[in-house]
């Protein structure tokens, strides 16, 4: 372990250049409240900005990954009279965009319940890993409210439009091993493989050359773009990659065929 820290809801630690975010409040299922929101948004830029980090992982302590929004916790402000949602405006949405455009790779680990904006936390991850006993949630027709944290544009494109109505209209539990089987997650396995899984994956990851993030980022922009400006986008990206350290790295070593030593620059 390099070093780690701990907040009043979000765990940080860094370990061999992984950087894992634990959310830290299992009294709730670790709701999603502004407060612990403040503190995952807080850690995420900290690893973003920390060159020692090259992945970073999400995941949840306790019996669940995420719940969905703290309800109790004041998330939902129904006292204005028309307008948007101003904790989605301020909170979330800024935290989902960030994670979109992340210049390094995430994975998520879920354990336990995926609820509500948990669904999203764990989706706007590149890599997805699920335990066993893990599900997906988004009921929020049992509270009159709509699917949120890009919920709703994120889900059609993982898992086409017919059961992405499913999940959202008749709010029934998917469970991990469907969700795989869906193509919703990369990974299902036993509850006591969930880190070590997803510490794996990220070791890849942060082994990798810096131009991971350039693909990760490439792959999200194509979800949007039309064919011609993502043929742009990868020249404009392959162009950025090319003058890393990384790419001549992998080049020499691949004229001298030998593995290469990445260095994240």
């Amino acid at each position: 372990m390099d070093g780690s820290t701990a907040a009043t809801k979000v765990k940080t630690s860094v370990e061999d250049g992984i950087g894992i975010l634990t959310l830290s409040d299992p009294g709730t299922l670790n709701a999603a409240g502004t407060d612990l929101m403040a503190e995952l948004t807080e850690g995420f830029e900290d690893f973003v900005a920390d060159a020692g980090v090259r992945a970073i992982i999400i995941t949840g302590e306790g019996r669940g990954f995420c719940s969905g929004a703290n309800l109790s916790g004041g998330t939902v402000d129904r006292r204005a009279s028309t307008g948007p949602n101003q904790g989605l405006l301020r909170v979330y949405n800024p935290f989902v965009n960030a994670v979109r455009k992340s210049p390094k790779p995430l994975v998520s680990a879920v354990n336990g319940v995926a609820a509500g904006v948990g669904v999203s936390l764990a989706l706007v991850c590149d890599l997805i890993v699920a335990a066993e006993s893990a599900y997906f949630l988004l009921a929020f027709r049992r509270i009159g409210l709509v699917p949120d944290g890009g919920a709703t544009w994120i889900l059609p494109r993982l898992v086409g439009k017919a059961r992405a109505m499913e999940l959202m209209l008749l709010g029934e539990k998917l469970p991990a091993r469907t969700a795989l089987e869906w193509g919703l997650i990369n990974r299902c396995v036993a509850d006591a493989d969930l880190m070590p899984t997803a510490m794996g994956l990220a070791r890849t990851l942060a082994d990798g050359p810096k131009s991971l993030g350039y693909t990760r980022n490439l792959v999200w922009q194509a979800l949007d773009a039309a064919w011609s400006e993502q043929l742009e986008a990868e020249a404009y990206m392959q162009g950025d990659a090319s003058r890393t350290k990384d790419a001549g790295e992998g080049i020499r070593a691949f004229l001298e065929k030998r593995p290469a030593q990445f260095t994240g620059q």
